[in-house]
């Protein structure tokens, strides 16, 4: 009998159909674009701005065009087009390739910003006008992570333009971003009020709810006053009221940036997740782990602050810069972003993101949200647990038609999108029962008709 392993390096029987002629060209122009960007960290400074610039409008040209081109032009809906055999979806050479360039630009963000200093010089004309100010290394973030949403954005909206949820999703995503997360706090900066994120609040934007942070908005009269009241409300008052109408997916897959990143430039790697009950056990552990890390951090730093600083001592910044080091930079940055070609599009909402697990805790226990399933129509595809990109294994609760509801659900909905018989349905129906399965079709319940 021969070993599998004969066959290890043997190709497929099914090979992956040729790239047409026109989709190369659209890559070939990302791909210069990309190019000039490199040229540009490296130019001098004559030829710097011109660079940047060419190497903006050519990968933005060459991603609208490839987008509309594979996505546009057929019928819209979820089409695997060989996902699992292709190199740059299947953790191949191309996707590697893709994690250690994203992650290398993560460390270079947060370590050494001084090797991004052309790339963000020529950004100073669209700061100043924006932000009265120079441009620095999170203005270029902020720009490029936004110019991806917005690109990758139109990239779903093309693919699932047959799903008004979806659209409506997708602009949601694409608004906050860009309005919410870009355009405001540099409009704040320029009237020299507090850059301030409305879309973030504790726990996500811990900082805001930190002595420290607190005591710095309110220094800057009533937006200062507003802007704590905003996170407050928001945190405590606004986030578990919507959660009990409509799940975290009012904020994780329609306001947050990070979800917004994920659903849009991360939408090619979601069925990557990792679906194994081992994965579930480390998400579990990982995640509320750091949503009381965040929770403990919070209360002993107000209690400290009322001690007048005798239960920590020079330890509190050290609690917050910890948290911020390895929770806020290496896990959401290096990590959350830059492994999604491996590990999948939502491995910081998975492991890491301590608003992602409040939400989860008051969907399961306190929410309306669920999805339903009719177990008497399953054909067991698979569809929906391949674009689960929360881990979940959608198709064993369809194939016994239970409703869904898990704590690390964000509601994106795709697992209803992909399903080709109608099995799942987002509700928000009424607590009574919430768990209570379909009625499926019983053998004894039939009767036959001669």
């Amino acid at each position: 009998m021969t070993s599998l392993a004969a066959y290890s390096d043997q190709p497929l029987a099914h090979p992956t159909p040729a790239t047409p002629l026109s989709e190369r060209l659209w890559l070939a122009m990302v791909a210069l674009g990309l190019l000039a960007l490199a040229v540009t960290a490296a130019a001098p400074a004559g030829l710097r701005e011109p660079a940047f610039w060419l190497g903006v409008a050519l990968l933005s040209a060459g991603a609208l065009g490839w987008s509309w081109y594979k996505f546009g032009r057929g019928p819209g809906g979820v089409h695997h087009n060989n996902l699992w055999a292709r190199g740059s979806t299947s953790r191949g050479a191309v996707a590697w390739a893709t994690g250690v360039a994203l992650t290398g630009f993560y460390v270079v963000l947060y370590w050494w910003p001084e090797y991004l200093e052309n790339l963000i010089r020529p950004l100073d004309g669209l700061s100043q006008a924006l932000r009265q100010r120079p441009a620095d290394q999170w203005f270029l973030y902020g720009t490029f992570y936004t110019l991806a949403v917005l690109l990758m954005g139109t990239r779903a909206l093309l693919k699932y333009r047959h799903s008004p949820y979806q659209r409506v999703r997708t602009a949601s995503v694409m608004f906050f971003q860009l309005g919410f997360a870009w355009l405001l706090p540099g409009v704040l900066l320029a009237l020299q009020q507090p850059e301030f994120y409305f879309t973030y609040f504790w726990p996500l934007k811990y900082d805001y709810l930190f002595p420290g942070g607190v005591q710095s908005l309110l220094q800057n009269g009533h937006l200062g006053a507003f802007m704590v009241g905003w996170g407050l409300i928001m945190s405590f008052v606004a986030t578990p009221v919507l959660t009990y109408f409509f799940g975290k997916r009012w904020y994780c897959s329609w306001v947050c940036g990070c979800g917004g990143l994920a659903e849009t430039a991360g939408d090619p790697y979601r069925h990557l997740s990792d679906k194994r009950r081992e994965a579930w056990r480390y998400e579990v552990s990982i995640v509320y782990t750091v949503l009381g890390f965040i929770v403990v951090t919070t209360a002993l730093l107000w209690l400290n602050t009322r001690l007048g600083g005798a239960l920590l001592g020079r330890l509190s910044d050290e609690f917050s810069r910890t948290y911020g080091f390895v929770v806020g930079a290496l896990f959401s940055g290096v990590v959350g972003v830059g492994f999604y070609p491996i590990l999948g599009s939502r491995v910081w909402c998975r492991y890491g993101c301590p608003m992602a697990a409040y939400l989860g805790l008051l969907q399961k226990h306190f929410s309306r949200f669920r999805i339903s399933t009719n177990g008497g129509q399953c054909i067991s595809c698979g569809n929906c647990s391949n674009v689960c990109e929360m881990g979940i294994d959608v198709k064993q609760y369809a194939q016994r038609g239970e409703p869904i509801i898990r704590a690390a659900c964000v509601g994106c909905g795709l697992c209803s999108t992909a399903c080709p018989r109608g099995v799942l349905n987002l509700e928000n129906g009424p607590r009574e029962g919430r768990y209570q399965p379909s009625q499926l079709i019983r053998a004894e319940s039939l009767r036959i008709l001669e």
